[in-house]
């Protein structure tokens, strides 16, 4: 038998190579598609129909604060004439108050014993509410800015432990932490501008886990940090989402809001975003899950946006996320002035599905 050169087994090699890499799908077999059988992804998608709004209550103004109750209620802060609007998780009205009650409506949140918090940048306040609007305490002098124990310079969030200790984001103005107890008490203030540990450039949102560790939204350094009570820094995680909202859910899952990392000013223009990104993280910084909205369009104009060209499933400033406990979504964006439920997805029907591509 006459033996091959070494050059033509060579090539042999090389042909037999290039054709594998050119037909996955032959060298494999037919009888392997190029899609997960089983899912291992989530979609979400964008339930038009909800919230159902009645003709009585006033359209949203910039939604910049959600929260969940324990009922499954979701609450809605926003800029409009009714400031807070309930809806249930089918999208049915609940109730609204708060009319001419607020100046910067930011962020809602739910105290242990139910009882609303809302933070009023605008005003310089903390406030804290019965379920039916009946105003049970208040933090900060109202119309008054300041950086001592009694004062706020547009404060953002607040998260209420279940000993029922508050901590705020004393955040556009003195860039702090401050701590009270649950009577209102002044007990302790960290922070202060900076890129350091412990300081921040806006601390934008705040929400305290099962374990009583803080995680702080600073935004514009798009980075989380993570403190104990004391104000101890515990960790950072950094440069993977410009943080603009917060929520965690009961096993510890923090849900943010925001868009990809970048320069918040660059060329003496602030861009504020340049997409719109939810993520998901545990405790220890772990990113668990990632998913993108659609950047929608208001114009030039943002502070007077033309809403009337949205799409379901467009956001513009996305500023708060919250998750109920079927797994949905609900997210707020101030520049649509929209609130909008995200329905998970994981399988669809074969006509939704696209074509299968052509291996490359």
């Amino acid at each position: 038998m006459k033996m091959e050169s070494s050059h033509t087994w060579v090539w042999r090699c090389l042909i037999c190579l290039l054709t594998a890499a050119l037909y996955p799908a032959a060298s494999m077999g037919d009888g392997f598609p190029s899609h997960a059988i089983d899912p291992v992804i989530v979609e979400y998608d964008v339930d038009p129909g909800w919230p159902n709004r009645p003709d009585t209550v006033a359209p949203f103004g910039w939604v910049s604060g959600m929260a969940i109750d324990g009922r499954g209620q979701v609450w809605i802060f926003n800029r409009g004439e009714d400031p807070v609007q309930v809806y249930t998780t089918d999208g049915d009205f609940v109730r609204t108050w708060g009319k001419g009650d607020f100046s910067d409506p930011h962020h809602i949140r739910i105290g242990p014993d139910g009882n609303i918090w809302v933070a009023d940048f605008g005003l310089h306040i903390i406030q804290k509410y019965t379920p039916e609007g009946e105003l049970l305490m208040t933090l900060g002098v109202r119309g008054e800015k300041g950086s001592d124990e009694t004062h706020f310079n547009m404060p953002t969030d607040m998260a209420i432990t279940d000993a029922g200790d508050i901590f705020v984001t004393d955040g556009y103005g003195n860039r702090r932490v401050v701590h009270f107890d649950k009577d209102g008490k002044f007990v302790k203030a960290w922070g202060g501008y900076g890129s350091g540990p412990g300081q921040f450039v806006l601390p934008h949102a705040i929400v305290v886990d099962s374990d009583g560790l803080l995680y702080v939204a600073d935004r514009n350094s798009g980075r989380i940090q993570v403190f104990d009570q004391d104000g101890t820094h515990r960790d950072t995680w950094a440069n993977l989402i410009m943080p603009w909202g917060l929520s965690i859910t009961e096993n510890n899952q923090i849900w943010v809001c925001g868009s990809s990392p970048h320069w918040w000013v660059r060329d003496g223009y602030a861009p504020e975003y340049k997409d719109q990104i939810l993520m998901r993280f545990d405790s220890s910084g772990a990113i668990q899950q990632v998913w993108s909205l659609p950047l929608g369009d208001v114009g030039p104009d943002k502070d007077h946006p033309d809403t009337s060209h949205l799409k379901h499933g467009e956001t513009v400033g996305v500023h708060c996320i919250i998750q109920d406990s079927e797994g949905n979504l609900y997210v707020g964006d101030i520049y649509g002035q929209r609130a909008q439920k995200f329905v998970p997805i994981t399988t669809r029907p074969i006509s939704e599905q696209q074509p299968q591509a052509v291996p490359q």
